[in-house]
C-alpha cells in the first residue's frame, strides 16, 4: 500500500466511525436492535471478503480437469464453464495451460509462458505476422525441445511467441493434427493417437 492508499483507508475508517456514532446517538432507545443489525452487516461484509479471496480456489474446484487414458492413447478435455476447452501441456518440462483453438494455424505461446519454458525473450526475433480477431500481431518463430501431453511426447515442435498481449497460450492445428482423431461430443473434446 502506498501513502495515498493509507490516506483513503483512514478517511473511509473515519467516515464509517462517524456514521456508526451517529446511528447510536440517533437511536439510543433501540440500541440492542442496532447492535444486531451492525453484527449482521459485519458478517455479510466478512462473507463477501472471504468469497472474493477464495474465488480462485472455488473456480479451480468447479472447473473440470482433463483426463488422460494412456493405455487407450486418448485424452479427454471437458468443456469449461466459459465454453472453451483447456489443456495443460508440459513445454520443455514446464506445465503450461493452453486454450484449444481449432481456428488457429499454429501453437502460439504468450511471452510469459515462453519465458517460463526457458526461451530467452531477448533472443526472440518478432519478424512474422499473424492476423487475429484483435488485428495483426508480431510473432517470433521458435522450436520447442519437448512438448508432452500425458504419455504423448513430441520433440522439435514448431511454435510461435505472440508479440502482443494474450491471456492464455493457444493450441492450434499444427499440434492438434498430430492426433489421429479429434472429436467434440457430449461436452468433451477427445484426442486420440
Amino acid at each position: 500500500m502506498n501513502t495515498l492508499d493509507y490516506g483513503s483507508l483512514a478517511y473511509l475508517g473515519l467516515l464509517a466511525a462517524a456514521l456508526i456514532f451517529w446511528m447510536f446517538v440517533q437511536n439510543r432507545d433501540r440500541l440492542g436492535k442496532k447492535l444486531q443489525y451492525l453484527a449482521v452487516w459485519g458478517l455479510i461484509f466478512l462473507g463477501a471478503v472471504a468469497a472474493a479471496g477464495l474465488w480462485g480456489d472455488i473456480r479451480q474446484t468447479m472447473m473440470p480437469a482433463q483426463a488422460v487414458f494412456a493405455d487407450q492413447g486418448r485424452v479427454e478435455l471437458p468443456r469449461a464453464p466459459d465454453g472453451h476447452y483447456y489443456v495443460s501441456l508440459d513445454i520443455n518440462g514446464v506445465p503450461t495451460r493452453f486454450v484449444v483453438d481449432t481456428g488457429a494455424t499454429g501453437m502460439v505461446l504468450t511471452q510469459k509462458d515462453a519465458e517460463r519454458a526457458g526461451l530467452d525473450p531477448e533472443a526472440l526475433m518478432f519478424h512474422g505476422e499473424a492476423t487475429t480477431a484483435n488485428g495483426t500481431v508480431q510473432t517470433a518463430p521458435v522450436r520447442l525441445d519437448e512438448v508432452a501431453l500425458g504419455p504423448f511426447t513430441d520433440r522439435g515442435v514448431r511454435a510461435y511467441v505472440n508479440g502482443g498481449e494474450m491471456k492464455t497460450s493457444l493450441l492450434g492445428m499444427s499440434y492438434l493434427q498430430r492426433f489421429h482423431r479429434l472429436e467434440i461430443s457430449g461436452g468433451k473434446l477427445v484426442l486420440e493417437r
